[in-house]
């Protein structure tokens, strides 16, 4: 049975699971992989290898790290030739150059975690919990060089638990994005991958998260929106906001039968609840700066003022 000859682009734990199916699928060859170089990581600041390059590095698999594969003259020649059938990409960091998406015979295939042409960009996942979908998935497309605009060979749909945290997401679609290499494997050697169009009057954008996103405006927005940001970007970057002042996280939240006016904070009864603009969110799960997380109820217990929600 001919083996497709194939690469690997990658960076963190999320890119594990398809590499791991690559590295023992019958059908595949899997020459290198590419990865981000080792970063500085933990208290003591050690270098620390992507998680790709330690499962590569384990598994005796060849391969090469680099801040930039196109700037990569020597590797690409050696890359070049192992006249490779594909390369696949997934969560790697780095865009790739024109030589680099034309070396292979197939082109490269980028695994993207949305049903394309939804949520292009960098957060699909959290964008798709933060719009309060019911459904996402996985989309392999072959890359051209406009971000994640390439032809779609191949997806599949995930459904969107009503609680479900994009951390909890975040695992069940990086072992999704396995099985989808899985199916298109077998498409290609079937011969039966077929080549779609994205429509591009149906793209969104999904931009990089900054801390400043998980600021929660309380007095802006409905209790579900609120509910939906505080899962969407658990566990990072998390959402917050002040309390007298101090910065807040808040790590669980829900729906209250107490009426309060939106923006409003109070103290009922030992639950910490605020006002949105169609009802009131209990503040369950809290932290205030400088202290451990705890309940509500713990924290207003050393709280003997009013209570003043804001947003600086």
């Amino acid at each position: 049975m001919k083996k497709f000859r194939v690469a690997y682009c990658g960076t963190p734990d999320f890119s594990v699971p398809t590499l791991e199916l690559l590295s023992k699928h019958p059908q595949i060859d899997l020459r290198y992989v590419i990865s981000m170089p080792d970063r500085p990581a933990g208290r003591g600041m050690e270098l620390k290898s992507p998680e790709v390059i330690e499962f590569a590095r384990k598994n005796n698999i060849p391969f090469f790290q680099t801040e930039n594969v196109n700037r990569e003259v020597e590797f690409k020649k050696i890359l070049k030739d192992e006249n490779l059938d594909f390369i696949v990409v997934l969560a790697f960091a780095q865009f790739l150059g024109e030589e680099m998406l034309t070396m292979a015979r197939l082109g490269c295939f980028n695994i993207h975690t949305s049903i394309l042409p939804k949520y292009r960009g960098a957060a699909p996942i959290q964008y798709a919990l933060w719009n309060g979908d019911t459904e996402t998935g996985v989309s392999i497309q072959q890359m051209v060089k406009k971000m994640d605009a390439g032809d779609l060979v191949h997806f599949r749909t995930v459904s969107i638990g009503a609680k479900e945290t994009g951390g909890e997401l975040y695992a069940k679609l990086k072992e999704e994005a396995a099985v989808a290499m899985d199916d298109l494997i077998q498409k290609l050697a079937e011969g039966k991958v077929t080549f779609t169009k994205q429509d591009e009057s149906q793209v969104s954008f999904a931009p990089t998260l900054k801390k400043e996103d998980g600021l929660l405006k309380f007095g802006e927005k409905t209790t579900t929106q609120i509910l939906n940001l505080i899962r969407a970007l658990d566990p990072w970057p998390g959402t917050y906001c002040f309390l007298n002042g101090k910065r807040l996280k808040v790590l669980k939240a829900e729906k209250y039968h107490a009426g309060i006016a939106a923006g409003k904070a109070k103290n009922d009864m030992g639950s910490l609840i605020v006002g949105c603009t169609d009802g009131t969110l209990r503040l369950a799960e809290i932290q205030l700066e400088g202290k451990k997380p705890c309940s509500d109820r713990e924290l207003l217990n050393g709280i003997k003022t009013d209570i003043i929600i804001s947003e600086k």
